[in-house]
């Protein structure tokens, strides 16, 4: 698929299909959409008042062309409010328009959007990422494709103008997304600790990053007691990788971002019970998946900035082997955790790679992980949490992720909370009280954390959807790639 931007009018533009986004307080058609409406002898009026098009957001309509026109198809997208454009909508929209471009058997597409805030290379950028990510079919498992319809072979920005480079970063990063989403759609008797050290290599050779994988003994000098707990009651062996982007000359920044990296999560002994919802266990790894997808996003991109890429990889199983509740590990920083549940793992493995990241001597961190129902009770299915002690890392991941379209807010550090998480006989417990779980689970982490500027993401409720919108779902979204991108970027 070819993207194409140009300054070519709308009115003067000819293809398969023509989509045009409106607005709200905007939807009467005047100067060219005028112009373009006599052309097609009245058509997109006639669409506009038949589909009773009022330009809300997320809204469409498409209709033949008759006559002779140079058009085959007209579509409109509704884009919401004009006060209140935001490079999502676009983003979104482009996803509607793609969709109902392939339906049609369209090989040829023409978007005709506002440029946002006079970025014409962010709004290229919104609308690149949304139509791939919306085209984007996952037919891995399946033995036979369901769906058979053509294919759009050349998509044209119209109105403006803006960078080549601002379509090759924005596909840059949207097939960073794209692995996030495999890997977490995966079954896990297909992503397993040694595939996901597999992808890792297979990014290293790609992108020139240097790679170390952790194999247990390594961990064991390490002290990795917290992870090596998790897991032991697996047959498969844990795998602790690090990547590392480093940029030509002096970066001007080093960072690190950890994800946490269960490829499945029975519960261990605590075992997920009926409705638990253990069959989606897959998904737990979907903090690991958005790192090595920003991994792919980066080394592609290129920035002047350092990046340690992390996970502690394994699974939570039950045998006899497993870790028991009541039981006592070690972390890497000498801490002691009394194992009150075990499947409130993710925050083990966190503990331990945190602490490997706070040795780095990096500017900052950010950890990501499908932590805790309790986040998605709060915020529900659609906004991540964020948590961290410093204002200006909890900014920073603000912007970047307004930039990248992913919804996230900020949770309180309650430190009075931690009092919860307290043991007689370790120095913590994994579990607090159930009230306040998901700020009681990022207290747990901080404790891992000594001289770094840090920042903790949850994101159990959007790395997974089952509704559909312009560019999601239903199924893995990819989420968190598209802000770790924009946070190393700084934004830009």
């Amino acid at each position: 698929m070819e993207f194409r931007v140009t300054d070519t009018p709308r009115s003067v533009w000819t293809g398969d299909a023509l989509a045009i986004g409106l607005f709200e307080d905007a939807v009467e058609l005047t100067g060219d959409l005028a112009q373009l409406d006599e052309k097609l002898m009245g058509t997109l009026k006639e669409l506009i008042e038949e589909a009773d098009f009022k330009g809300k957001a997320g809204t469409s309509a498409i209709t033949r062309v008759g006559g002779n026109s140079p058009l085959r198809k007209i579509a409109i997208v509704g884009l919401g409010s004009s006060d209140h454009l935001k490079l999502d909508t676009l983003r979104q929209a482009a996803g509607i328009c793609a969709k109902l471009a392939k339906k049609e058997k369209c090989q040829t597409l023409g978007i005709s959007f506002p440029v946002w805030k006079n970025a014409p290379d962010a709004t290229a950028s919104a609308i690149v990422e949304g139509v791939e990510l919306a085209l984007h079919l996952d037919h891995r498992f399946k033995s036979e494709p369901e769906d058979k319809s053509g294919a759009i072979d050349q998509i044209d920005l119209l109105g403006f103008v803006a960078s080549e480079s601002a379509i090759v970063r924005a596909r840059q990063i949207t097939a960073g997304v794209i692995l996030a989403r495999e890997l977490v759609a995966a079954p896990a008797n297909s992503v397993t600790p040694i595939t996901m050290a597999e992808t890792a290599q297979s990014l290293a050779a790609e992108c020139g990053l240097e790679l170390t994988i952790l194999e247990r003994e390594d961990c064991e000098k390490l002290g990795m007691g917290a992870f090596l707990g998790v897991a032991q009651a697996s047959d498969l062996p844990p795998k602790f990788i690090h990547l590392i982007y480093k940029p030509a000359g002096k970066p001007r920044r080093k960072i690190a971002i950890v994800g946490k990296g269960l490829t499945f999560d029975s519960g261990g002994l605590n075992i997920k019970g009926v409705g638990s919802g253990i069959e989606m266990m897959k998904i737990d790894m979907g903090g690991a998946a958005a790192t090595l997808g920003a991994a792919k996003a980066i080394g592609h991109i290129k920035p002047d900035v350092e990046v340690h890429f992390i996970s502690a990889v394994t699974e939570n199983m039950i045998s006899g082997h497993a870790m028991r509740p009541g039981d006592i590990l070690t972390a890497s920083n000498g801490k002691t955790i009394e194992v009150n549940n075990t499947d409130a793992e993710g925050r083990l493995t966190l503990a331990d790679a945190l602490v490997f990241a706070d040795k780095l001597g990096v500017d900052a961190i950010v950890d990501l992980a499908t932590l805790t129902g309790a986040c998605v009770v709060a915020l529900g299915d659609d906004i991540a949490g964020l948590w961290s002690p410093q204002d200006s890392v909890a900014s920073e991941i603000v912007a970047a992720s307004e930039m990248a379209g992913e919804k996230f807010w900020r949770m309180p550090m309650e430190d009075k909370y931690f009092e919860g998480l307290k043991a007689l006989h370790a120095d913590m417990k994994n579990t607090g009280p159930r009230p306040g779980g998901a700020i009681t689970a990022a207290l747990f982490l901080k404790q891992f954390v000594k001289d770094t500027a840090w920042a903790h993401l949850d994101i159990a409720g959007p790395v997974w959807t089952e509704k559909e919108n312009g560019y999601n779902g239903p199924g893995a979204t990819g989420f968190g790639v598209r802000t770790l991108v924009h946070w190393v970027l700084g934004g830009a």
